[in-house]
C-alpha cells in the first residue's frame, strides 16, 4: 500500500506541475488514483493504464478549449505551443517513442523509419485496421472518441475550429510523422473530398495558424496516404521539402493579374498558385482541380475514369509567406495496369522492399515514412556489405540496394542513407503524372496561362 500511495502522490504532483491540475483537487484525485493503482497489474503501467491515469489527471475538454483560446487571443503560436506541450505531457503524443525513430536528410528529402506503427502493404487491410464495428463513433477520428477508454483515447484532448463556416476540431497525432503533426477533422462524419470549399477551409486554417502548413490527401485509394474515410486535413509546424522547392516555370493569365502560377522544381507533378487574394486562389485552384479530374492523355497512361472508377485527384497543401498564400496542387492518379497492379503512378515494384504503402500527402511533400522492419533489415545488409560477403538468398529482394550501396562506396552507413534518399526520389518520380516539366506547362497553357 505504501508504494501505491507514493505513486499516487507522485502522479498528482506531476499533474499539478505539468497538467495545470488545481492543487485544491489534488487529494480528491489522489484517492481516485489509489483505487485504480491498487488494481493495476505490475509495477510499470501498461500503455492502456497510462492513458487511463493521464485521462483522469488531464484538464477536461472544455477547460483545454478555454485555455487554448485565451492564449490564441494573445498569439496563435503561443496557443499551439501550449497545446502541443500539454499533449506531450499528458502522454497522448508519444514523443519519447517518436524521438527514437531514425530520421535523416538525403537527396533533398527527409527520411524516417517509423518503428511505432505497423506497415500496411495492403490498402484493404489498412482500411480494416481503422474501421469501427458499430458503436457511437463511425470511425477512429470522430470527435465522439474523445475520452473513450476502449480505443485508448482517455487522454485525447481536442480544440474547436471553424473552417468554411463549419464546425471542425484540431488534435495532435499520437504518432506524428513531423514536428507538431496534427489533424483538422470535420465534426460531421462525411467522406474526404476536394472542391472549392476545400481551398477555402485550408486558407481559413492558414489564417488562424500562419506558422503551420495544412494539406489534404487526394481522396482516392492508393494515392491518398490516409486510410480514413472521414473528411480531415493534416498539418503542423514543420515546413516540408516541397514547400522550399523553387519554380522551373512561372506563368500568368490576364484575368488573374494578382497571382502567379508556378511549375514547381519537384520530382512529383506540382503546380503552385501564389497570391495575397484568397478569392483568386480559390478560383484558380478550382479551375485546375476541375481540369485535372477530367483530364485524359492515354499516351501517358492518364485516364480520368474507366470501368474501375475515377482515377484523377488533386492533393492541395498551403503555407503563408511574405508572398501571400502559396497553395500547391499535387496532381495524382491511382490508375493501374497489368504491369503495375498497385498503380502506374505508385512506387514501382523494384522499390517495394523499401516502400509499398500508399504515397500520400506527407511523402508527396518530401518526408518519407518507411516501415520499421527496415531498421533491422538494412542494419544486417550493412554488415553484409562491410564484410564484403555476397548477398544471401533471404535478402534477394534487396539486390538493388546491395548493388547501389556498394557502388556508392565509402562509409557503408552513410552510403545506405544516400541510397534511401535516391530510392525515395525515384519513387516520387514514379508518382509524377507528367514526367517532363514542359508537359505541365502545356497543361496550364490549355487553360490560357502564358509564360
Amino acid at each position: 500500500m505504501e508504494d501505491v500511495l507514493k505513486r499516487a502522490d507522485e502522479l498528482t504532483a506531476y499533474a499539478v506541475e505539468n497538467l495545470e491540475l488545481d492543487a485544491r483537487n489534488q487529494i480528491y484525485l489522489r484517492n481516485r488514483l489509489l483505487e485504480f493503482l491498487q488494481n493495476a497489474e505490475g509495477e510499470e503501467l501498461s500503455e492502456e493504464e497510462t492513458d487511463e491515469v493521464f485521462g483522469l489527471l488531464s484538464l477536461l475538454p472544455a477547460e483545454i478549449n478555454d485555455k487554448f483560446y485565451a492564449l490564441f487571443r494573445e498569439d496563435a503560436k503561443k496557443a499551439t505551443d501550449w497545446f502541443y506541450g500539454y499533449c506531450v505531457k499528458n502522454e497522448y503524443v508519444k514523443k519519447a517513442k517518436l524521438d527514437r525513430n531514425p530520421r535523416f536528410e538525403a537527396g533533398g528529402l527527409i527520411v524516417t523509419i517509423n518503428k511505432a506503427k505497423p506497415e500496411f502493404r495492403d490498402p484493404k487491410k489498412a482500411k480494416a485496421g481503422n474501421s469501427v464495428d458499430g458503436g457511437f463513433a463511425k470511425c477512429v477520428i470522430c470527435r465522439e472518441n474523445e475520452g473513450y477508454g476502449a480505443r485508448n483515447k482517455r487522454n485525447l484532448r481536442t480544440v474547436d475550429l471553424t473552417l468554411g463556416g463549419e464546425k471542425w476540431f484540431w488534435q495532435y497525432s499520437p504518432y506524428g510523422y513531423f514536428r507538431e503533426h496534427g489533424i483538422a477533422v470535420n465534426c460531421e462524419h462525411i467522406p474526404m473530398h476536394v472542391d472549392r470549399a476545400t481551398f477555402t477551409k485550408l486558407m481559413d486554417f492558414a489564417d488562424m495558424f500562419p506558422h503551420y502548413f495544412i494539406g489534404c490527401n487526394a481522396p482516392l485509394p492508393r494515392i491518398g496516404g490516409s486510410v480514413l474515410a472521414h473528411d480531415h486535413y493534416q498539418g503542423g509546424g514543420e515546413i516540408l521539402p516541397m514547400h522550399r522547392a523553387g519554380a522551373v516555370y512561372t506563368l500568368k493569365r490576364k484575368d488573374h493579374g494578382d497571382a502567379v502560377v508556378e511549375v514547381v522544381d519537384w520530382q512529383g507533378t506540382v503546380i503552385r498558385v501564389v497570391s495575397k487574394n484568397r478569392l483568386t486562389i480559390e478560383e484558380i485552384c478550382s479551375e485546375i482541380n476541375e481540369k485535372w479530374v477530367n483530364y485524359d492523355d492515354p499516351a501517358l497512361g492518364i485516364v480520368h475514369e474507366d470501368a474501375d472508377g475515377v482515377h484523377n485527384a488533386v492533393s492541395p497543401t498551403v503555407v503563408k509567406t511574405e508572398r501571400g498564400y502559396e497553395m500547391s496542387l499535387i496532381l495524382r492518379s491511382n490508375i493501374t495496369s497489368e504491369r503495375y497492379p498497385d498503380g502506374i503512378f505508385h512506387a514501382h515494384p523494384e522499390f517495394h522492399m523499401i516502400k509499398k504503402e500508399s504515397i500520400g500527402l506527407i511523402e508527396a511533400q518530401g518526408l518519407f515514412i518507411l516501415p520499421g522492419r527496415l531498421e533491422e533489415q538494412l542494419g544486417e545488409l550493412e554488415k553484409i556489405i562491410e564484410a564484403q560477403k555476397p548477398l544471401p538468398a533471404e535478402f534477394a529482394d534487396f539486390r538493388l540496394v546491395y548493388d547501389e550501396v556498394k557502388e556508392i562506396g565509402g562509409n557503408v552507413h552513410e552510403a545506405m542513407q544516400t541510397e534511401l534518399g535516391r530510392i525515395c526520389n525515384r519513387i516520387l518520380l514514379n508518382t509524377a503524372v507528367f514526367k517532363e516539366k514542359a508537359q505541365t506547362v502545356e497543361f496550364l497553357k490549355e487553360m490560357g496561362y502564358i509564360l
